[in-house]
């Protein structure tokens, strides 16, 4: 029997080579069992793994072949139903004091949804717009940043769009339309509107979802790129209509210029003396005037588009009348076809040389006549027209420091101080959060023009990191950066490993800046074609041996899930072996798994 993984590469190739192609006989593939296997390898590393649903047994614990045969019974009887999601709310890393609903459904109806979204992602991955980068595979927010770097350039506008709500507001009956269109198989349609349906619990309370794709369940990402497809097909027909080429390649001005430029430069190869220092001269101030005006006429029309998740960005070259018209025009669409609404206070237009916010990013077009010199040529206007992408650094980086209590405000001024929440750590963890801390914000702005500027942000962190091991150990500042100090002028966290002691030192800023590789907006089959037919996971549990006890005869196996192996003791025989075997999961059967759930073993 050919693997699904091979007919799941074989639907997106289909799908790349013919974009109108209608697809049939989806549910099949649910049906099969090396999908769940697949789904569960997905999964279970995950920390939201262990984390329960409404039903507080379902979770990644306990998975063995049994559970998939139940699944897939209950699919094929059309009696699999959905339980409804656990809602809670974290804060928004805005700052704001909003908080952002949170769906959490159990692990059961994430493999369930695991194994659609493999098959939506076959089918509509190779199709999508090359300008979304939002929970797509290979991209990103720095392959949606570096695109505009690329093609942004020269744009007079920016108009920033945010619709509001996105994921609480898709229409049901929309979205199951727009896949209708795309997919012909009544059970794998019936499936997923019964995911859509399954409602929510909040405070023990149910309630019934109308609209949105719950925020943290696994289809959803998925859904909502379907669902918005259709505004980037529509900014991809607009700009058809709209984009003309300039109607000539010079200004009048800056041609008749270099026009005089180039007569008065070969009259003075051929003239002599004070002629032809007169000559020169007048090039040379006639190429300086050229520097200073416009050399190309804005008589051109383009459109460029970004979008990641909800919020887009779309770069025009035209007037300011142009960017209302396009603004209506997707106001109007993302109402009638989408059902959505635009938000008026976020979707702004704003003139390029301006800074315009996408990403956490200010990005601006500059307008900069600065020369840059180059040997044997004459100097050139190089940043002029170009992108621009800054850190906002009181927006984010000063609201990171306040926030998480590593610095304070004394006298208008930003000063270091120790953190009370991490003197229960080791040396070693303080050191390695401030590291991940640094690491994480210097890499996602590790693009910027201002890069330069995280200096002082790394000087604080530093500071931090060394009073909080100093307030840990009841020493002065002093004492704790000689007490850790190397011998060669830094200083780090001893601690002993295999081969001896090693030290941990503080993180290097530097290292992060410009490290993103090049991308290409290619779309490529790989993403769908997954390297064995058989995963280990799934080879274990068919070896049917109890990897505790050794038992090759018990009725049923199952596998045992932990959140993180750092956190096991070793005390019991069960924590030693999967710490010696560094796996979040062990095979065990029946009896050894209730033993360790009792604490018998």
């Amino acid at each position: 029997m050919q693997p699904t993984t091979e007919i799941l590469a074989n639907i997106s190739r289909n799908s790349l080579a013919n974009s109108e192609e209608v697809f049939t006989r989806l549910f099949r593939y649910m049906l099969r069992p090396d999908m769940y296997y697949l789904a569960y390898k997905h999964l279970y590393a995950n920390d939201g793994a262990a984390t329960p649903g409404v039903d507080k047994e379902d979770t990644a614990d306990g998975f063995s072949e049994e559970k998939i045969h139940r699944i897939i019974e209950c699919l094929k009887e059309g009696s699999y139903q959905p339980k409804p999601v656990r809602r809670t709310y974290i804060e928004k890393k805005n700052g704001s004091k909003k908080k952002r609903p949170l769906g959490l459904p159990g692990f059961t109806d994430k493999l369930v949804q695991e194994v659609m979204r493999m098959i939506l992602e076959s089918i509509y991955e190779p199709i999508f717009s090359p300008y979304s980068h939002g929970f797509r595979p290979g991209r990103s927010c720095q392959t949606a940043l570096k695109t505009i770097s690329l093609e942004f350039t020269g744009l007079r506008w920016f108009i920033e769009g945010d619709i509001k709500g996105c994921f609480d507001n898709i229409d049901h009956h929309v979205l199951t339309a727009i896949i209708g269109r795309k997919i012909k198989d009544a059970k794998f349609t019936q499936l997923l509107w019964k995911f859509l349906r399954a409602g929510y619990v909040e405070d023990w309370k149910y309630k019934d979802t109308y609209s949105g794709t719950p925020q943290g369940g696994i289809i959803s990402p998925v859904l909502a790129n379907i669902y918005l497809n259709e505004l980037d097909r529509y900014v991809a027909e607009m700009r058809e209509h709209f984009e003309r080429p300039r109607h000539r390649r010079n200004t009048p001005e800056y041609a008749k210029t270099h026009y005089h430029a180039q007569k008065l430069s070969k009259k003075a190869k051929t003239a002599t003396g004070e002629e032809r220092k007169r000559l020169i001269i007048k090039v040379q101030e006639l190429r300086k005037y050229m520097r200073t005006i416009p050399t190309v006429p804005q008589t051109d029309k383009r459109i460029r588009y970004v979008r990641y998740a909800d919020d887009f960005l779309i770069g025009v070259s035209g007037g300011k009348e142009d960017c209302e018209n396009i603004k209506a025009e997707l106001k109007e669409f993302i109402a009638t076809r989408l059902h959505m609404e635009l938000s008026d206070e976020k979707t702004k237009i704003t003139y390029s040389n301006d800074y315009a916010r996408f990403l956490s990013y200010d990005i601006r077009v500059r307008r900069d006549n600065t020369l840059k010199s180059f040997p044997g040529r004459a100097p050139q206007r190089t940043l002029n027209g170009t992108v621009e992408k800054n850190i906002p650094l009181k927006e984010k980086i000063e609201a990171f420091l306040l926030t998480n209590g590593v610095v304070e405000q004394r006298d208008g001024k930003l000063c270091s101080t120790w953190r009370r929440s991490m003197i229960g750590l080791t040396p070693l963890e303080i050191i390695t959060v401030y590291n991940a801390e640094l690491r994480g914000l210097c890499n996602y702005y590790g693009m910027a023009s201002n890069f330069n500027s995280l200096q002082y942000f790394a000087y604080l962190m530093e500071y931090s990191c060394l009073k909080t091991l100093a307030a840990k150990s009841g020493s002065t500042l002093r004492k704790t950066i000689r007490k850790y100090q190397d011998g060669n002028g830094n200083w780090g966290i001893p601690y002993p490993t295999k081969k001896g002691e090693s030290r941990r030192y503080f993180a290097d800023y530097r290292k992060c800046e410009g490290k993103q590789e090049f991308f290409s907006d290619i779309i490529v089959n790989k993403r769908v074609i997954y390297n064995n037919a058989r995963n280990s996971l799934e080879s274990r549990l068919k070896a049917k041996t109890c990897e505790l006890c050794g038992s090759t005869e018990a009725r049923r196996y199952e596998i045992h899930h932990v959140r993180k192996v750092k956190d096991l003791k070793g005390k019991a025989k069960w924590e030693q072996c999967m710490i010696a075997k560094r796996r979040k999961t062990l095979i065990l059967c029946k009896e050894c798994h209730n033993l360790i759930h009792y604490g018998h073993k």
